[in-house]
């Protein structure tokens, strides 16, 4: 009989629902929250440690691939699920590579191509000069007086 308290103390919560639950507590300091749908896309459990991937959607957008996944990392304290944090594979509606369109991932219709290297300077991001701005722009020379366009 004291087995069965004491296994009656810890609540079964490895369903998507409670992850919901943790994550929806850990994002309710967020002014936005109330214009986004919030769903769990999926979640894998690791005994006391889970992995879901949050799908956020603008209320009343129903476009295929419109919004964004968030990976999280929730632990379990007590009954309920805490969020870590996220993890580091997030996917903010783009692939791997950072580009939209990339590993098969389907573009907005009438989207260009988007190639495999991204066609961005080397290293990825942005072109940038001190401190992040972007570089000047080159002088070009003055139109000689006699032209007209």
């Amino acid at each position: 009989m004291g087995l069965m308290l004491l296994s009656g103390c810890k609540k079964d919560i490895q369903s998507k629902d409670a992850v919901r639950s943790g994550v929806m507590k850990y994002l309710s300091q967020r002014s936005d929250l109330a214009a986004m749908d919030v769903s769990v896309a999926a979640v894998t459990f690791h005994g006391d440690e889970a992995e879901a991937t949050v799908h956020f959607q603008a209320k009343g957008n129903t476009a295929p691939g419109a919004g964004l996944s968030m990976p999280y990392v929730l632990e379990r304290k007590g009954n309920e699920w805490v969020v870590k944090g996220k993890s580091g594979n997030s996917q903010h509606g783009m692939g791997a590579t950072g580009m939209p369109g990339a590993n098969g991932e389907s573009l907005p219709p009438g989207h260009p191509v988007v190639s495999p290297g991204g066609g961005g300077p080397p290293g990825g991001g942005a072109p940038s000069g001190p401190g992040g701005a972007m570089p000047p722009l080159p002088t070009l020379p003055d139109r000689p007086s006699g032209d007209k366009k």
